[in-house]
């Protein structure tokens, strides 16, 4: 498959959810920070309508091109795509001469396009190079991780980042085999994963959080995360809104973390009375428990079945 196709597959997950609790208004200008296939960077830019704008963004730099091609030579002035990772959002945002944003997006899942893609590595359903970077300009790949890592290193990034139970048998086994001859691709990796653990069993393939686990390791992804969410909020407007799509529970709890230390509190003081705290800007939540995919859409597009949104406004 080539690197490049203009032509996207990914779908969006919680697309209808994304715009009635964002709630874009004609005029606004909002940020898509994980821009992707654009899915929900068109829904965004109907709502916006000719007097709005967005503000696109992505590490992937086919991602970026995809988007160009797809909806900025039919957009004009109304969108913009910079590639570049949402934990310079602010950065980014302030460089296009915006000083606030009404409202961000972030959607933290893999891209169907990256999956698909075998040149990416991204996967164990697609044979290709142990690559997993999400922008491959520079910076250490996944075969790097397996091949030169200690075995005890190997051990806590699988713990740690793919909340993996048999990471100690998984590393064991990888660090033997490297010593025959080093690792090169994603199939080569997946079959030994699957040997150390007994082979398949059930409909999670064992090599799937190990896959998860060497991705956010290569992509830093969990501090990215914080400081995107950090950024994000820095530059939204009061009344802004802001949205986060998690995928599994690691990123989720940084979300949820974030948003619940930003949402002020009453707490009793020692000499009696309270007194309200909570991390500045403060923010409100828009929907008290994360908003997850209906059953149509589980059905339909499988990768929404562990999608999470949780959307806050700011309040000061």
């Amino acid at each position: 498959m080539s690197d490049f196709e203009d032509e996207t597959v990914h779908e969006p997950v919680l697309a209808a959810e994304v715009v009635e609790l964002l709630a874009p208004a004609p005029g606004e200008t909002f940020v898509d920070a994980t821009v992707g296939g654009g899915g929900h960077a068109a829904l965004l830019l109907e709502r916006l309508g000719d007097n709005g704008f967005l503000l696109g963004l992505d590490r992937d730099g086919d991602a970026i091109a995809r988007c160009r091609a797809r909806l900025g030579a039919a957009r004009g002035e109304r969108c913009r795509f910079v590639q570049g990772p949402f934990s310079r959002v602010a950065e980014m945002v302030r460089r296009q001469g915006l000083a606030a944003v009404d409202g961000v997006l972030m959607d933290i899942g893999m891209s169907s396009d990256q999956l698909r893609d075998s040149g990416r590595g991204m996967s164990f359903l697609v044979d290709g190079p142990l690559d997993m970077r999400m922008d491959r300009a520079g910076g250490p790949t996944a075969a790097d991780l397996v091949n030169g890592l200690p075995e005890e290193r190997l051990r806590d990034i699988l713990m740690r980042f793919g909340e993996e139970r048999r990471a100690r048998r998984i590393a064991a086994a990888i660090a033997a085999r490297r010593e025959e001859h080093p690792f090169a691709t994603t199939a080569d990796l997946a079959a030994v994963v699957e040997r150390a653990t007994g082979g398949r069993r059930g409909r999670i393939h064992p090599a799937t959080r190990v896959f998860q686990a060497l991705r956010i390791a290569v992509n830093d992804e969990l501090d990215e995360l914080a400081a995107g969410l950090s950024g994000a909020l820095s530059v939204l407007r009061v009344d802004g809104r802001m949205g986060v799509i998690s995928f599994h529970s690691l990123e989720d709890r940084i979300v949820k973390r974030f948003f619940a230390a930003h949402t002020p509190r009453e707490v009793a003081l020692a000499g009696g009375g309270t007194q309200r705290v909570g991390e500045a800007p403060p923010v409100e939540r828009v929907n008290r428990k994360p908003v997850t995919a209906s059953a149509a859409e589980r059905e339909r597009n499988p990768r929404s079945r562990s999608a999470r949104l949780r959307v806050v406004r700011r309040t000061g």
